[in-house]
Protein backbone atom coordinates (compact mmCIF):
# COMPACT_ATOMS: atom_id res chain seq x y z
CA UNK A 1 0.00 0.00 0.00
CA UNK A 2 1.45 3.35 -1.06
CA UNK A 3 1.79 6.02 1.62
CA UNK A 4 -0.41 9.09 1.14
CA UNK A 5 1.09 12.50 0.43
CA UNK A 6 -2.27 14.28 0.17
CA UNK A 7 -2.85 16.12 3.45
CA UNK A 8 -6.66 16.29 3.42
CA UNK A 9 -7.32 12.58 3.02
CA UNK A 10 -10.18 10.63 4.63
CA UNK A 11 -8.06 9.34 7.50
CA UNK A 12 -6.89 12.82 8.51
CA UNK A 13 -10.38 14.30 8.27
CA UNK A 14 -11.98 11.53 10.35
CA UNK A 15 -9.16 11.64 12.92
CA UNK A 16 -9.52 15.43 13.19
CA UNK A 17 -13.27 15.18 13.77
CA UNK A 18 -12.63 12.41 16.29
CA UNK A 19 -10.25 14.57 18.27
CA UNK A 20 -12.76 17.44 18.01
CA UNK A 21 -15.35 15.32 19.84
CA UNK A 22 -12.67 14.00 22.19
CA UNK A 23 -11.69 17.49 23.34
CA UNK A 24 -15.33 18.56 23.63
CA UNK A 25 -15.82 15.81 26.19
CA UNK A 26 -12.40 16.22 27.80
CA UNK A 27 -12.94 19.83 28.90
CA UNK A 28 -16.70 19.60 29.41
CA UNK A 29 -16.47 18.98 33.14
CA UNK A 30 -14.31 22.08 33.51
CA UNK A 31 -17.02 24.07 31.73
CA UNK A 32 -20.03 22.75 33.70
CA UNK A 33 -18.17 22.09 36.96
CA UNK A 34 -19.96 24.70 39.09
CA UNK A 35 -23.52 24.36 37.78
CA UNK A 36 -23.43 20.55 37.67
CA UNK A 37 -22.16 20.31 41.26
CA UNK A 38 -24.92 22.67 42.33
CA UNK A 39 -27.31 20.39 40.45
CA UNK A 40 -26.44 17.49 42.75
CA UNK A 41 -26.57 19.61 45.89
CA UNK A 42 -22.91 20.56 46.39
CA UNK A 43 -22.60 24.23 47.23
CA UNK A 44 -20.04 26.83 48.32
CA UNK A 45 -16.60 25.82 49.55
CA UNK A 46 -17.41 22.11 49.22
CA UNK A 47 -17.26 22.54 45.44
CA UNK A 48 -13.47 23.02 45.47
CA UNK A 49 -12.69 19.60 46.95
CA UNK A 50 -15.53 17.81 45.14
CA UNK A 51 -14.58 19.37 41.81
CA UNK A 52 -10.92 18.44 42.22
CA UNK A 53 -11.96 14.85 43.04
CA UNK A 54 -14.17 14.50 39.96
CA UNK A 55 -11.50 15.96 37.68
CA UNK A 56 -8.95 13.56 39.18
CA UNK A 57 -11.30 10.63 38.58
CA UNK A 58 -11.48 11.58 34.91
CA UNK A 59 -7.70 11.84 34.72
CA UNK A 60 -7.20 8.49 36.48
CA UNK A 61 -9.54 7.02 33.88
CA UNK A 62 -7.40 8.50 31.11
CA UNK A 63 -4.30 7.01 32.70
CA UNK A 64 -5.88 3.56 32.77
CA UNK A 65 -7.44 3.98 29.34
CA UNK A 66 -4.14 5.08 27.84
CA UNK A 67 -2.54 1.80 28.88
CA UNK A 68 -5.56 -0.31 27.93
CA UNK A 69 -6.21 1.16 24.49
CA UNK A 70 -2.53 1.77 23.68
CA UNK A 71 -1.61 -1.87 24.24
CA UNK A 72 -4.77 -3.05 22.48
CA UNK A 73 -3.89 -0.87 19.48
CA UNK A 74 -0.53 -2.60 19.08
CA UNK A 75 -2.02 -6.05 19.48
CA UNK A 76 -5.31 -5.81 17.58
CA UNK A 77 -5.10 -2.65 15.47
CA UNK A 78 -5.44 1.13 15.52
CA UNK A 79 -8.94 1.21 14.00
CA UNK A 80 -10.34 -1.22 16.59
CA UNK A 81 -9.28 1.19 19.35
CA UNK A 82 -11.19 4.04 17.73
CA UNK A 83 -14.46 2.11 17.82
CA UNK A 84 -14.08 0.93 21.41
CA UNK A 85 -13.02 4.27 22.84
CA UNK A 86 -15.82 6.21 21.12
CA UNK A 87 -18.51 3.82 22.35
CA UNK A 88 -17.28 3.98 25.94
CA UNK A 89 -16.97 7.74 26.36
CA UNK A 90 -20.20 8.42 24.44
CA UNK A 91 -22.27 6.16 26.70
CA UNK A 92 -20.54 7.47 29.85
CA UNK A 93 -21.39 11.07 28.92
CA UNK A 94 -25.02 10.27 28.15
CA UNK A 95 -25.36 8.53 31.54
CA UNK A 96 -23.63 11.52 33.18
CA UNK A 97 -26.62 13.64 32.21
CA UNK A 98 -28.90 11.52 34.43
CA UNK A 99 -26.88 11.43 37.68
CA UNK A 100 -29.02 14.05 39.42
CA UNK A 101 -31.95 11.65 39.29
CA UNK A 102 -30.32 9.87 42.25
CA UNK A 103 -30.12 11.06 45.88
CA UNK A 104 -27.27 13.58 46.37
CA UNK A 105 -24.66 11.22 47.87
CA UNK A 106 -25.38 8.52 45.30
CA UNK A 107 -25.46 11.15 42.56
CA UNK A 108 -21.92 12.27 43.44
CA UNK A 109 -20.60 8.70 43.33
CA UNK A 110 -22.41 8.09 40.04
CA UNK A 111 -20.90 11.33 38.69
CA UNK A 112 -17.44 10.08 39.71
CA UNK A 113 -18.03 6.72 38.01
CA UNK A 114 -19.16 8.43 34.81
CA UNK A 115 -16.07 10.65 34.77
CA UNK A 116 -13.86 7.60 35.37
CA UNK A 117 -15.31 5.61 32.47
CA UNK A 118 -15.50 8.65 30.21
CA UNK A 119 -11.80 9.21 30.92
CA UNK A 120 -10.99 5.60 30.02
CA UNK A 121 -12.81 6.01 26.71
CA UNK A 122 -11.37 9.43 25.90
CA UNK A 123 -7.86 8.06 26.35
CA UNK A 124 -7.88 6.04 23.14
CA UNK A 125 -8.97 8.60 20.55
CA UNK A 126 -5.94 10.86 20.02
CA UNK A 127 -3.22 8.20 20.20
CA UNK A 128 -4.93 5.86 17.76
CA UNK A 129 -5.69 8.70 15.33
CA UNK A 130 -2.15 10.12 15.37
CA UNK A 131 -0.61 6.65 15.00
CA UNK A 132 -2.87 5.80 12.08
CA UNK A 133 -2.13 9.07 10.26
CA UNK A 134 1.64 8.84 10.83
CA UNK A 135 1.70 5.28 9.47
CA UNK A 136 -0.40 6.02 6.38
CA UNK A 137 1.23 9.27 5.22
CA UNK A 138 4.68 10.01 3.78
CA UNK A 139 7.38 11.22 6.16
CA UNK A 140 7.41 14.59 4.39
CA UNK A 141 3.67 15.24 4.77
CA UNK A 142 2.64 13.49 7.99
CA UNK A 143 3.47 16.59 10.05
CA UNK A 144 0.77 18.48 8.16
CA UNK A 145 -1.67 15.66 8.91
CA UNK A 146 -1.07 15.77 12.66
CA UNK A 147 -1.22 19.59 12.60
CA UNK A 148 -4.71 19.48 11.08
CA UNK A 149 -5.87 16.86 13.60
CA UNK A 150 -4.74 18.80 16.66
CA UNK A 151 -5.72 22.25 15.36
CA UNK A 152 -9.24 21.21 14.36
CA UNK A 153 -9.61 19.07 17.48
CA UNK A 154 -8.85 21.96 19.83
CA UNK A 155 -11.97 23.74 18.59
CA UNK A 156 -14.05 20.98 20.20
CA UNK A 157 -13.29 22.59 23.56
CA UNK A 158 -14.60 25.89 22.22
CA UNK A 159 -17.85 24.20 21.17
CA UNK A 160 -18.22 22.72 24.67
CA UNK A 161 -18.08 26.20 26.18
CA UNK A 162 -20.63 27.66 23.78
CA UNK A 163 -23.07 24.74 24.03
CA UNK A 164 -23.03 25.11 27.81
CA UNK A 165 -23.55 28.86 27.78
CA UNK A 166 -26.18 28.88 25.03
CA UNK A 167 -28.25 26.05 26.51
CA UNK A 168 -27.63 26.99 30.15
CA UNK A 169 -28.24 23.34 31.01
CA UNK A 170 -25.36 21.02 31.95
CA UNK A 171 -27.46 17.94 31.11
CA UNK A 172 -27.75 19.04 27.47
CA UNK A 173 -23.99 19.57 27.31
CA UNK A 174 -23.35 15.95 28.29
CA UNK A 175 -26.06 14.64 25.95
CA UNK A 176 -24.59 16.59 23.02
CA UNK A 177 -21.12 15.18 23.77
CA UNK A 178 -22.43 11.62 23.84
CA UNK A 179 -24.51 12.14 20.72
CA UNK A 180 -21.59 13.57 18.74
CA UNK A 181 -19.51 10.55 19.71
CA UNK A 182 -22.14 8.09 18.48
CA UNK A 183 -22.48 10.00 15.18
CA UNK A 184 -18.72 9.77 14.79
CA UNK A 185 -18.94 5.99 14.74
CA UNK A 186 -20.52 6.14 11.29
CA UNK A 187 -17.59 8.15 9.93
CA UNK A 188 -15.12 5.60 11.28
CA UNK A 189 -16.25 3.12 8.64
CA UNK A 190 -14.24 5.12 6.08
CA UNK A 191 -10.92 4.45 7.87
CA UNK A 192 -8.61 1.54 7.11
CA UNK A 193 -5.85 -0.14 9.07
CA UNK A 194 -2.27 0.95 8.38
CA UNK A 195 -0.11 -1.24 6.18
CA UNK A 196 2.82 -0.94 8.62
CA UNK A 197 0.74 -2.47 11.41
CA UNK A 198 -0.67 -5.17 9.10
CA UNK A 199 2.89 -6.24 8.20
CA UNK A 200 4.04 -6.26 11.82
CA UNK A 201 0.98 -8.21 12.92
CA UNK A 202 1.98 -11.08 10.62
CA UNK A 203 5.39 -11.38 12.28
CA UNK A 204 4.67 -13.75 15.17
CA UNK A 205 8.19 -13.40 16.59
CA UNK A 206 7.81 -9.65 17.23
CA UNK A 207 6.60 -8.63 20.70
CA UNK A 208 3.68 -6.23 20.31
CA UNK A 209 2.27 -3.79 22.83
CA UNK A 210 4.56 -4.88 25.66
CA UNK A 211 4.57 -1.67 27.69
CA UNK A 212 7.16 -2.83 30.23
CA UNK A 213 9.63 -3.62 27.41
CA UNK A 214 10.19 0.14 27.12
CA UNK A 215 11.88 0.09 30.50
CA UNK A 216 14.37 -2.65 29.56
CA UNK A 217 16.35 -0.13 27.48
CA UNK A 218 17.84 3.02 29.01
CA UNK A 219 17.60 4.85 25.70
CA UNK A 220 13.93 3.88 25.29
CA UNK A 221 12.69 4.77 28.75
CA UNK A 222 14.67 8.01 28.75
CA UNK A 223 12.95 9.08 25.52
CA UNK A 224 9.59 7.93 26.82
CA UNK A 225 9.78 9.79 30.13
CA UNK A 226 11.17 12.88 28.38
CA UNK A 227 8.18 12.89 25.96
CA UNK A 228 5.85 13.02 28.97
CA UNK A 229 7.76 15.72 30.83
CA UNK A 230 7.89 18.16 27.89
CA UNK A 231 4.09 18.28 27.94
CA UNK A 232 3.74 19.22 31.63
CA UNK A 233 3.59 23.02 31.04
CA UNK A 234 0.62 22.54 28.71
CA UNK A 235 -1.50 20.83 31.33
CA UNK A 236 -0.34 23.20 34.03
CA UNK A 237 -1.75 25.98 31.84
CA UNK A 238 -5.01 24.11 31.21
CA UNK A 239 -5.55 22.35 34.54
CA UNK A 240 -4.47 25.19 36.83
CA UNK A 241 -4.50 28.57 35.06
CA UNK A 242 -7.63 27.85 32.99
CA UNK A 243 -9.80 25.35 34.87
CA UNK A 244 -9.25 27.24 38.15
CA UNK A 245 -9.48 30.71 36.59
CA UNK A 246 -12.45 31.59 38.79
CA UNK A 247 -10.23 31.29 41.87
CA UNK A 248 -7.46 33.44 40.37
CA UNK A 249 -9.71 36.30 39.27
CA UNK A 250 -10.59 37.05 42.89
CA UNK A 251 -6.90 37.45 43.79
CA UNK A 252 -6.29 39.41 40.58
CA UNK A 253 -8.96 41.92 41.71
CA UNK A 254 -11.09 41.48 38.60
CA UNK A 255 -14.50 42.85 39.53
CA UNK A 256 -16.42 41.89 36.40
CA UNK A 257 -17.93 38.37 36.45
CA UNK A 258 -15.84 35.75 34.64
CA UNK A 259 -17.58 32.84 32.92
CA UNK A 260 -15.43 29.70 33.28
CA UNK A 261 -16.65 28.38 29.93
CA UNK A 262 -15.53 31.50 28.11
CA UNK A 263 -12.11 31.36 29.79
CA UNK A 264 -11.72 27.76 28.58
CA UNK A 265 -12.95 28.69 25.09
CA UNK A 266 -10.49 31.59 24.90
CA UNK A 267 -7.64 29.32 25.99
CA UNK A 268 -8.45 26.71 23.38
CA UNK A 269 -8.83 29.26 20.61
CA UNK A 270 -5.28 30.29 21.48
CA UNK A 271 -4.21 26.64 21.55
CA UNK A 272 -5.72 26.07 18.09
CA UNK A 273 -3.74 28.95 16.59
CA UNK A 274 -0.60 27.98 18.49
CA UNK A 275 -0.78 24.33 17.43
CA UNK A 276 -1.21 25.29 13.79
CA UNK A 277 1.75 27.69 13.96
CA UNK A 278 3.88 25.12 15.77
CA UNK A 279 3.11 22.48 13.14
CA UNK A 280 3.79 24.97 10.37
CA UNK A 281 7.15 25.98 11.85
CA UNK A 282 8.04 22.32 12.27
CA UNK A 283 7.49 21.67 8.56
CA UNK A 284 9.32 24.86 7.49
CA UNK A 285 12.26 24.40 9.88
CA UNK A 286 12.27 20.61 9.33
CA UNK A 287 12.50 20.13 13.07
CA UNK A 288 10.10 18.98 15.80
CA UNK A 289 12.27 20.19 18.70
CA UNK A 290 13.01 23.81 17.74
CA UNK A 291 9.37 24.96 17.77
CA UNK A 292 8.79 23.14 21.08
CA UNK A 293 11.67 25.04 22.67
CA UNK A 294 10.31 28.33 21.35
CA UNK A 295 6.83 27.66 22.73
CA UNK A 296 8.02 26.50 26.17
CA UNK A 297 9.93 29.76 26.57
CA UNK A 298 6.93 31.76 25.32
CA UNK A 299 4.77 29.94 27.85
CA UNK A 300 7.07 31.05 30.67
CA UNK A 301 6.63 34.69 29.60
CA UNK A 302 2.82 34.57 29.32
CA UNK A 303 2.51 32.74 32.66
CA UNK A 304 4.47 35.52 34.38
CA UNK A 305 2.24 38.12 32.74
CA UNK A 306 -0.88 36.19 33.79
CA UNK A 307 0.22 35.90 37.43
CA UNK A 308 1.29 39.53 37.79
CA UNK A 309 -1.68 41.21 36.10
CA UNK A 310 -4.37 42.81 38.27
CA UNK A 311 -7.51 44.90 37.88
CA UNK A 312 -8.20 44.16 34.20
CA UNK A 313 -11.61 43.85 32.53
CA UNK A 314 -13.32 40.53 31.78
CA UNK A 315 -12.42 40.94 28.09
CA UNK A 316 -8.79 41.58 29.07
CA UNK A 317 -8.78 38.40 31.13
CA UNK A 318 -10.20 36.32 28.27
CA UNK A 319 -7.53 37.80 25.99
CA UNK A 320 -4.91 36.81 28.55
CA UNK A 321 -6.30 33.27 28.56
CA UNK A 322 -6.01 33.11 24.78
CA UNK A 323 -2.36 34.20 25.04
CA UNK A 324 -1.75 31.44 27.60
CA UNK A 325 -3.30 28.95 25.19
CA UNK A 326 -1.34 30.21 22.19
CA UNK A 327 2.04 30.07 23.95
CA UNK A 328 1.35 26.49 25.07
CA UNK A 329 0.21 25.37 21.62
CA UNK A 330 2.91 22.78 21.00
CA UNK A 331 0.76 19.73 21.82
CA UNK A 332 0.84 18.82 18.12
CA UNK A 333 4.63 18.45 18.13
CA UNK A 334 4.65 16.68 21.46
CA UNK A 335 2.34 13.86 20.30
CA UNK A 336 4.10 13.68 16.91
CA UNK A 337 7.50 13.32 18.58
CA UNK A 338 6.17 10.52 20.80
CA UNK A 339 4.72 8.67 17.82
CA UNK A 340 7.85 9.07 15.68
CA UNK A 341 10.24 8.00 18.45
CA UNK A 342 9.27 4.31 18.61
CA UNK A 343 8.77 1.30 16.33
CA UNK A 344 5.51 -0.02 14.89
CA UNK A 345 5.15 -2.83 17.46
CA UNK A 346 5.00 -0.36 20.38
CA UNK A 347 3.97 2.88 18.61
CA UNK A 348 0.28 2.82 19.54
CA UNK A 349 1.12 2.11 23.17
CA UNK A 350 3.52 5.05 23.32
CA UNK A 351 1.40 7.49 21.32
CA UNK A 352 -1.66 6.73 23.43
CA UNK A 353 -0.06 6.59 26.87
CA UNK A 354 2.19 9.66 26.60
CA UNK A 355 -0.59 12.29 26.18
CA UNK A 356 -2.72 10.56 28.80
CA UNK A 357 0.12 10.39 31.31
CA UNK A 358 0.56 14.12 30.72
CA UNK A 359 -3.15 14.73 31.27
CA UNK A 360 -3.09 12.56 34.40
CA UNK A 361 -0.14 14.61 35.65
CA UNK A 362 -2.73 17.30 36.43
CA UNK A 363 -3.40 15.25 39.59
CA UNK A 364 0.06 15.73 41.19
CA UNK A 365 0.25 19.22 39.67
CA UNK A 366 -3.05 20.16 41.37
CA UNK A 367 -2.00 18.57 44.67
CA UNK A 368 1.32 20.41 44.56
CA UNK A 369 -0.47 23.66 43.74
CA UNK A 370 -2.87 23.20 46.68
CA UNK A 371 0.06 22.46 49.00
CA UNK A 372 1.96 25.60 48.00
CA UNK A 373 -1.28 27.58 48.15
CA UNK A 374 -1.73 26.45 51.77
CA UNK A 375 1.90 27.16 52.66
CA UNK A 376 2.07 30.62 51.05
CA UNK A 377 -1.57 31.64 51.43
CA UNK A 378 -1.41 32.90 47.82
CA UNK A 379 -2.78 31.03 44.82
CA UNK A 380 -0.84 33.27 42.42
CA UNK A 381 2.48 32.62 44.12
CA UNK A 382 1.72 28.90 44.34
CA UNK A 383 0.91 28.80 40.62
CA UNK A 384 4.19 30.58 39.86
CA UNK A 385 6.19 27.98 41.76
CA UNK A 386 4.44 25.00 40.16
CA UNK A 387 4.57 26.56 36.68
CA UNK A 388 8.27 27.25 37.08
CA UNK A 389 8.94 23.64 38.09
CA UNK A 390 6.98 22.28 35.10
CA UNK A 391 8.76 24.57 32.61
CA UNK A 392 12.23 23.84 33.99
CA UNK A 393 11.65 20.08 33.83
CA UNK A 394 10.33 20.41 30.25
CA UNK A 395 13.42 22.33 29.10
CA UNK A 396 15.72 19.70 30.64
CA UNK A 397 13.71 16.81 29.15
CA UNK A 398 13.82 18.29 25.64
CA UNK A 399 17.59 17.74 25.59
CA UNK A 400 17.08 13.97 25.92
CA UNK A 401 14.80 13.62 22.88
CA UNK A 402 16.43 13.05 19.46
CA UNK A 403 15.14 14.93 16.42
CA UNK A 404 12.43 12.85 14.68
CA UNK A 405 11.48 15.00 11.67
CA UNK A 406 11.55 12.91 8.47
CA UNK A 407 12.26 9.67 10.31
CA UNK A 408 11.32 6.38 8.58
CA UNK A 409 8.67 4.71 10.78
CA UNK A 410 8.55 1.31 9.09
CA UNK A 411 10.53 -0.66 11.69
CA UNK A 412 9.99 -2.61 14.91
CA UNK A 413 11.70 -2.39 18.29
CA UNK A 414 13.63 -5.41 19.60
CA UNK A 415 14.84 -4.47 23.06
CA UNK A 416 13.87 -7.80 24.60
CA UNK A 417 14.10 -11.26 23.12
Amino acid sequence: MELKSKVLNATVIVAALGYFVDLYDLVLFGVVRKISLEGIGIMGDAQKMSGDFLLNMQMVGMLLGGLLFGIYGDKKGRVAVLYGSICLYSLANILNGFVDQLPNEEAFMAYAACRLFAGIGLAGELGAGITLVNETMTKESRGWGTTIIVSVGALGAVLAAFVSNISGDWHISYFVGGGLGLLLLFLRFSTFESHMFAQTKQEKSIRKGKFLDIFTSKEAWTKYVACIIIGLPIWFAIGILTFLSGEFTKTMKITEPIVAGYAIAATYIGLTIGDFLCGYLSQIWKSRKKPVLLFILAGCVTTIIYLTTTGISAFGFYLLCSCIGFSNGYWVNMVTIASESFGTNIRSTVTTTVPNFIRAAVIPITLLFRQFEFMTNSNLFAAGIVGGICSLLALIALRFIPETFGKDLNYSESWKS
